[in-house]
């Protein structure tokens, strides 16, 4: 099993082929999905669980939006981004003057301060919303990321809307943007229409035609899960050259949600053969920030959910009980304690098997001969067809139950 990769941090801009950049947008994009709003000190508490994970990015919030947000931005930036080792701090502008000003006050007191800024490039979004021309857009991105590089190096622009925007246009609005000082690129599916081989091929594209890698700026991935698609699109991105990944703890995010980072980061590392690149993740820490977003949202994360959720190393069928008994590399991919879950669990229910249930017996230190095992495991499975699992009190009384007939006999 690869382990995560957890070097130094390093600067904005470009980052090396053989590293992934996590940048986490809990906070900002996550936050904002119905309900999920958070307080002051709940956004500080898991910015500083995001720095135990070892992201590389915190997007702490859209200061604009709100005098509360813009505190707990600054609050973030003041408390987790100037400890040693902290992560870039980031915060969100619309391409305004007064959204940059503003965030640009939030994130001041952080050493390693990023200012994102977008606009939208595609033509339904350019007719309907803004109401502006293509020249109109091009000639705000170059005033407006310049703008922003007058407060910081550190200077990320997005395309919202990039998936479904001209190609040819998109390609002049991003040279415009790296003109003008943005030191990250950041590539928006926006609505989740995109397929991995269109993304793919969009990432790709930008390479090819905008010139990135000789600029010293780094791809990045945005994608949204309207047709369950982020993670796939954002991993698709990687291969095609994106060197970060934009995502949210529990997948978290505008209506279907972002690309969850437990999901991207596990497959990087688990596959890391197939990608050629690593994060800095300490993957450990990943189910505890789970848990704690969860907590502050209020938002439940459902049992099947990859990696965090509470089955992700449970099982149940006996036929998989029997080959977990055997080497758990038959049914396993990764090592629960990798992501810090507990334990792989064989559930006792009416789909276990004879072994799984021997298993558990020996555990609980009663050994059966051959013909005690049938008979109690014919109980269990009566047991089982009467309720959905078989707790180990409920096994004991059985067991005790089994001997107690025996010695009446």
């Amino acid at each position: 099993m690869w382990p995560a990769a957890q070097g130094a941090r390093m600067p904005g801009g470009a980052v090396p082929e053989d590293t992934i950049r996590i940048f986490d947008t809990t906070l900002r994009d996550g936050e904002q999905a119905p309900g999920c709003t958070m307080t002051r000190a709940e956004k500080l508490q898991v910015a500083h669980q995001l720095m135990r994970l070892n992201v590389d990015i915190i997007e702490a919030g859209f200061p604009i939006a709100s005098l509360g947000d813009w505190d707990a931005v600054h609050a973030i930036a003041s408390e987790v981004g100037t400890q040693p080792g902290a992560p870039i701090i980031c915060g969100l502008a619309r391409a305004n003057e007064k959204d940059i000003d503003s965030c640009a006050g939030a994130i001041a007191p952080a050493p390693r301060p990023r200012i994102h800024t977008f606009i939208a490039t595609s033509d339904i979004h350019l007719e309907h919303k803004l109401r502006m021309t293509r020249a109109e857009v091009i000639a705000t991105v170059s005033r407006m990321v310049a703008h922003a590089r007058s407060h910081c190096e550190d200077v990320e622009f997005s395309p919202e809307d990039a998936g479904r925007s001209d190609r040819e246009y998109l390609y002049d609005v991003l040279r415009a943007a790296i003109a003008s000082g943005a030191t990250t690129l950041n590539i928006p599916d926006t609505v989740g229409y995109t397929m991995p081989d269109e993304y793919y091929a969009l990432i790709a594209g930008i390479r090819v035609h905008v010139k990135t890698a000789g600029e010293g700026v780094t791809l990045s991935t945005h994608c949204h899960d309207d047709l369950g698609l982020a993670v796939a699109n954002s991993l698709a991105g990687v291969r095609a050259g994106a060197r970060q990944i934009e995502c949210a703890i529990n997948g978290l995010g505008e209506r279907a949600g972002n690309a969850a980072l437990e999901e991207c980061v596990m497959a990087i590392e688990t596959r890391r053969n197939e990608f050629g690149a690593g994060t800095r993740i300490v993957t450990r820490e990943l189910v505890r920030t789970s848990r704690l977003v969860s907590q502050c949202t209020g938002v439940a994360v459902p049992p099947n959910k990859a990696i965090v959720g509470a089955n992700a190393f449970a099982h149940a069928a006996g036929i998989h009980q029997h080959g977990m008994i055997s080497n758990p590399l038959t049914y396993e991919i990764m090592d629960a304690e990798m992501v810090g879950a507990e334990p792989t669990a064989l559930v006792l229910g009416k789909h276990s098997g004879r072994h799984a249930f021997r298993k558990r017996l020996d555990e609980l230190g009663h050994s059966l001969g051959e013909e005690e095992l049938v008979v109690a495991f014919g109980r269990f499975k009566d047991l089982c067809d009467v309720q959905k699992v078989v707790s180990q009190a409920e096994i004991l009384a059985l067991i005790a139950g089994l001997r107690g007939s025996a010695a009446v006999s």
